[in-house]
């Protein structure tokens, strides 16, 4: 199963796709959609839709997984992170794919078993379970893979409930 996960953001937005194989996870592609600081706001979300809708058209992914919105102390930050959030779940919808959303302590929980790890430990864990020769740069597209890593976990758990 072919699965994208995407760290949501205005400026960047982080994406990751993995598979899961008879051998383990493996990782398919991972990158940013970068946007221009000094773009008006609507133009910008255009273009993130644009650019997803490149990637999710090339790959075709069976599933999805979204870091769920974290309310920071920067109110104009959550809100741009919303926009961003509102245009990856549309996208994902008008590509019938089925989206998975977690918070940052349940990715670090599934990635490095415990839900407090810091961010280099998260990125470390996600080197090593997909066999990597570097840890992923930049972060954004680290952490794509590792809310990837966390769903096909997920899904893992939900099919032994079934």
């Amino acid at each position: 199963m072919l699965v994208v996960g995407i760290d949501p953001g205005t400026a960047t937005t982080g994406y990751g796709l993995v598979a899961e194989t008879e051998n383990g996870i493996t990782v398919v592609d991972y990158g940013v959609i970068l946007t221009p600081a000094g773009e008006r706001p609507e133009l910008r979300l255009m273009q993130l839709s644009e650019k997803l809708n490149e990637i999710l058209l090339l790959h075709q992914p069976q599933g999805a997984a979204v870091e769920k919105l974290f309310f920071q102390r920067n109110v104009s930050s959550a809100i741009s992170v919303g926009q961003a959030r509102g245009v990856v779940l549309l996208a994902l919808a008008q590509h019938s794919v089925a989206v998975g959303e977690y918070t940052p302590m349940e990715v670090k929980q599934a990635v490095t078993g415990y839900g407090g790890a810091d961010k280099m430990q998260v990125q470390l864990m996600v080197k090593a379970l997909l066999s990597l020769p570097e840890v992923p740069r930049p972060d954004d597209a680290a952490d794509a893979l590792a809310i990837a890593i966390c769903h096909l976990h997920s899904m893992r758990l939900n099919s032994l409930k079934t």
